[in-house]
């Protein structure tokens, strides 16, 4: 299905796919919360969690390549962002296909806006 009218090759729709799914069931990958997100504690964070498994957000600004992998947003008057990364399964280089879970690891990263 084509976004922002530009179609998109299996692949992405693919990694697109694969990348709402982490979002939003933190099943599929790495969860990583930043050291400022984590100091906000638990309350906040299941917070700030909630808001990331429900956004939908996107536009050609925030996700220009329509892979859904990154966001921003504001929480009682702090801004937020979020982004997922493709590493290879040994965590150690970037994935050689994103589109492919059998040699990707995703890792979705949750920050402070102040943090990045």
């Amino acid at each position: 299905m084509p976004e922002f009218n530009m179609p998109y090759n299996v692949k992405t729709l693919r990694i697109r796919a694969l990348n709402d799914a982490l979002r939003t069931t933190l099943k599929g990958g790495k969860i990583m919360l930043t050291a400022g997100v984590t100091a906000l504690g638990p309350t906040h964070v299941s917070h700030l969690v909630d808001i990331l498994r429900e956004y939908a957000r996107f536009d050609e600004g925030d996700d220009p390549y329509g892979e859904h992998d990154f966001g921003a947003f504001d929480h009682h008057g702090q801004k937020f962002f979020w982004k997922i990364d493709y590493y290879d399964l040994a965590l150690s280089a970037h994935s050689p296909d994103p589109s492919d879970p059998t040699k990707t690891v995703r890792v979705l990263t949750l920050m402070r806006a102040d943090e990045y």
